[in-house]
């Protein structure tokens, strides 16, 4: 078939799936605000997109404003239906579409990408739906009128290189979504070679960047997208696993453990909504009613109505929704982390972070605890093993410092030599620190054991920091710091609203808190239990009401 054909049977109108009317109401709203901001200055660079809050204009633009439009204008519910005006805009986003297209057939991201093939490939992807609903529901013109810069920006991702794991995939999508609209061999190639590559995922369901508010969502949606526009269902294996996963990472309150992330979500907090395309997809697919219930919740606001109408069995052909997991013990051993979840409680434990623990009974939250000691100035708590141990999970980390001999025989060092020949000088008075963490759940919470033995009289600190929110009563404050207390015996009590968590005993032989090497204490207000080494000490981490 060829283009002319392809083309030819966008006028072949199917019916448009009734959406919800609270989406209507959304994709009605969106679009005003298109038209009122989108640029009809003719002389201006940017005639038919518009800027960002900030002044940039991005390449995505367009790109957005095309599938706003084209979905109002083709759903009978919304006040755009048919609209001329609507119809005139799309043609002005067209057109700029394609006339900030660099030379390479790519788009600007102004934050940070220029001449970029991997955004291009998530426009790429987000206009394939929006010029299959145009096709399937009998807008041609829309294809027609971007047909230049689709072959430019299609010929871009046959050529252009990517920078992060994730970028494969969303190109993989967009090429896969160019094969399934023209039919053209070099787009399903140059797919091809990207998948070649093998899916990059781990034995726990992760990918490289463990990014679960951020990249995890956008690798399913694109496998998902792969899946469904070649036709290789067995692109969706890896999407099961990574969403059967995070069924494990939610809190009671649907936040999501972002503390393994690789990328820029570290120790933020979000949800899956990233995850809503992927999750609806899954769920239809696999009849799976633990997606469904998280589709249905990330639906009314993050549900795309252009997705909605391309796939409109994401609304009426869903399975009942099923209960999430919320009570078990579960090990990620590759990744390192260990999650409790009993009901409103939720408990993470974790290797390779100075955020070793974590602890939540509904509003009341112990984001992170730490602890470091004055071992040499590099003694922050970081565990390198995690391993399951009589019920309980167990850490350790060994480090060691020392003094360094001159050389024998002598040789000459200099500001530039120095650092680089350190590791072979002599090492003595070596010195050696082991810590050694137990995380034990018991009735209401978790008791953790903290050790550190092998070198005397080492200053320890230990920091509990709170959710902002979170009260504190049976802490003595330190004048000197803000928003420090330190817990010198007893129990300290954290209340938010109806949620309480109770601390202790608490150990307060030093006010050191702040420890040279370590990190700097984390923003808000944080409990101190200090001591010195040999240090052995056990503090209980309840909830109750």
């Amino acid at each position: 078939m060829t283009r002319r054909d392809l083309l030819a049977a966008a006028s072949q109108l199917a019916v448009v799936p009734a959406l919800p009317r609270t989406k209507v109401e959304g994709l009605d709203k969106a679009v005003d605000g298109y038209i009122e901001r989108q640029i009809l200055d003719k002389s201006h660079k940017y005639y038919g997109s518009y800027a960002s809050d900030d002044g940039l204009y991005y390449g995505s633009t367009p790109a957005h404003l095309l599938d706003g439009f084209l979905t109002a204008y083709v759903l009978p519910q919304s006040r755009h239906f048919r609209s001329a005006r609507v119809a005139e805009r799309m043609e002005l986003a067209a057109q700029a579409f394609g006339r900030i297209q660099t030379k390479d057939g790519n788009w600007n991201l102004p934050t940070t990408n220029f001449n970029s093939p991997p955004d291009t490939a998530f426009i790429m992807q987000a206009l394939s739906v929006t010029l299959m609903n145009a096709r399937q529901y009998g807008f041609p013109d829309l294809e027609r009128w971007l047909l230049p810069a689709v072959e430019r920006a299609g010929d871009g991702l046959v050529r252009g290189g990517m920078h992060t794991p994730n970028h494969r995939w969303v190109a993989g999508s967009a090429l896969a979504g160019l094969f399934k609209l023209y039919g053209e061999q070099k787009y399903l190639r140059r797919a091809e070679q990207w998948l070649a590559e093998g899916i990059d995922q781990d034995a726990d369901g992760q990918y490289t960047e463990r990014s679960t508010i951020g990249y995890n969502g956008i690798n399913n949606r694109s496998l998902v997208l792969i899946a469904d526009w070649l036709n290789r269902p067995e692109y969706l294996a890896p999407v099961r696993r990574n969403l059967d996963a995070s069924l494990y990472l939610l809190h009671a309150d649907g936040e999501v453990v972002t503390e393994i992330s690789r990328r820029q979500d570290l120790n933020q907090r979000g949800t899956m909504s990233n995850h809503w395309p992927a999750l609806a997809y899954m769920a239809w697919k696999d009849r799976n009613g633990q997606y469904s219930n998280l589709a249905r919740q990330f639906e009314p606001v993050y549900g795309s109505a252009s997705y909605l109408i391309r796939w409109p069995q994401f609304m009426s052909g869903m399975p009942e929704s099923k209960p999430l997991p919320d009570s078990y013990h579960k090990l990620f051993p590759v990744i390192g982390l260990a999650r409790i979840r009993r009901g409103p409680k939720s408990i993470s434990v974790l290797r390779d972070s100075d955020r070793f623990f974590t602890f939540r009974h509904g509003a009341a939250i112990v984001n992170a605890v730490r602890f470091s000691s004055a071992f040499f100035g590099k003694a922050q708590f970081t565990a390198k093993t995690l391993m399951k141990e009589n019920g309980g999970y167990v850490m350790t980390q060994d480090l060691d410092a020392g003094y360094y001999q001159p050389f024998t025989p002598p040789r000459k060092i200099t500001t530039e030599t120095y650092d680089d020949t350190r590791d072979e000088r002599q090492r003595t008075e070596i010195c050696r620190l082991h810590y050694r963490v137990t995380v034990t759940e018991i009735s209401g919470g978790c008791r953790l054991r903290i050790e550190a033995n092998g070198t005397d009289e080492v200053p320890l600190s230990i920091e509990l920091n709170l959710r902002e929110g979170v009260a504190i009563s049976g802490a003595e404050k330190v004048g000197r710091f803000k928003d420090a207390w330190l817990v010198k015996r007893g129990h300290a009590e954290l209340s938010a609203g109806s949620d309480r968590i109770r601390v202790g005993p608490g150990l307060g032989l030093h006010t050191y808190l702040e420890i040279r090497g370590a990190l700097p204490r984390l923003a808000g207000s944080s409990l101190f239990m200090t001591g010195f080494t040999p240090f052995d000490h056990t503090i209980e981490i309840v909830a109750f009401s």
